[in-house]
């Protein structure tokens, strides 16, 4: 897997470097567009290079996409991410992103569920209900990495832009959880009784256990990087060190390590004022984890672009893809909806929902949970729409959001 990785930083160092020069699209944007045409490049080549086409494929099986996410670079990216919000100004905004990363992500994964099962059998395709509500649980959780910076260009208010950055912090846990709860029913033949409890302390177990561990984490780092902040190297190693093991151990105790790597990095980066760059230790913890924030993302968004190749062309799935992006998308518009109408806001509820719908993006979360699906889950179809969905969300959506809020003028 390292010369794997080694490769695909290269690739995407190299990449990023076009995209920034010429290209001129958001970096992850970008960098996808420049993986999927050079893997279509390949594929069409396979029969004049076949020794490149099969070295192309062995980097990317050897890549392991879901090891790679999920195991490595998920700890990383929502340390950082969390570390650059303010978490007074999250506060204000608590009720709806609580409401959107819990209640929503249920919602969604409920209407995204029912609607496939119905619709699958139109295209000649009979799917278990429980496998229609994996792929909802999947896909739900919102990843919108690469339209914040067109939010901000486009002059989106602070209001809207933390309920999509705090959203997308929170519900990749939430969503991982929902995921496993599912694959639990559907491994057990217990009774109704007996499956609500289990459902239930795996919720207690993943989620409160991840946010209570990840406070606790935080502030022990917290201490730690304080006591030593005249050594700003060492700083930057604790912050390390808890990113990566304090993720490990999380796995280790089994509670969720995505929301123990977000609590924590609000914490260290509000207790250690990362964002006001005062002292050596501040600006060095915050250049530092910048760089790995745009490595890891580039590098996730390349091997999304990438990946293309490792999918079988299926007709048929290819037009429940497309079925699955509407599905997803209203699916989105009334998980959002919902909450919205529940909160006094202040604005239009119709715009509002209408841009949190389109910039929910979805991305490496959901496809390396698909990945994931054991055999026997409809996991071939699962992953193939799964795919489709997070192209034309990244691609279309995400090219699209910054005029969309012109347009509405929000």
């Amino acid at each position: 897997m390292f010369q794997a990785f080694s490769i695909l930083f290269l690739v995407s160092a190299f990449m990023s470097y076009i995209n920034y020069r010429w290209i001129k699209l958001p970096n992850t944007i970008g960098l996808m567009i420049l993986g999927l045409l050079v893997a279509f490049i390949i594929i069409f080549s396979k029969n004049y290079f076949p020794d490149l086409y099969a070295f192309f494929c062995g980097l990317i099986i050897d890549a392991d996409f879901k090891t790679l996410l999920l195991d490595v670079m998920l700890s990383f990216m929502l340390f950082a991410g969390a570390m650059h919000v303010n978490i007074q100004d999250l506060a204000k905004e608590k009720i709806p992103v609580i409401l959107f990363a819990s209640l929503g992500v249920l919602i969604s994964t409920a209407i995204v569920g029912s609607l496939l099962w119905i619709i699958a059998p139109f295209a000649g395709i009979s799917v278990p209900l429980i496998h229609c509500l994996l792929f909802g649980a999947l896909i739900s959780p919102t990843d919108p990495i690469a339209v914040i910076a067109i939010l901000k260009s486009a002059g989106v208010s602070k209001s809207l832009e933390l309920k999509i950055e705090g959203e997308s912090l929170f519900n990749d846990g939430v969503g991982v959880v929902v995921f496993s709860g599912i694959l639990l029913l559907l491994g057990t033949m217990e009774g109704a009784e007996a499956i609500a409890n289990e459902v239930g302390y795996l919720f207690l177990e993943e989620a409160v256990g991840g946010i209570v561990y990840g406070i606790i984490l935080g502030f022990i780092g917290y201490f730690l990087m304080k006591s030593i902040k005249e050594n700003p190297q060492l700083v930057v190693m604790i912050s390390l060190s808890i990113a990566m093991g304090g993720y490990a151990v999380a796995s280790l105790i089994h509670v969720s390590g995505p929301l123990a790597m977000v609590v924590t990095g609000l914490i260290i980066g509000n207790k250690f004022n990362v964002k006001e760059n005062i002292g050596e230790a501040r600006s060095l913890l915050n250049n530092t984890w910048e760089v790995l924030d745009e490595v890891m993302n580039g590098i996730l968004f390349l091997l999304i672009g990438l990946y293309i190749h490792i999918l079988e062309f299926n007709l048929t799935f290819f037009y429940l893809g497309l079925a699955s992006i509407v599905v997803v998308l209203i699916a989105r518009f009334i998980s959002v909806f919902i909450p919205i109408s529940l909160l006094r806001h202040q604005g239009d509820k119709l715009k509002t929902t209408t841009v949190l719908s389109w910039g929910g993006l979805r991305g490496g979360i959901s496809l390396a949970l698909a990945i994931s699906l054991p055999l026997g889950t409809s996991n071939e179809l699962i992953l193939f729409i799964t795919y489709t969905v997070v192209i034309f969300s990244v691609l279309f959506q995400g090219l699209s959001i910054g005029s969309l809020v012109k347009k509405i003028n929000i």
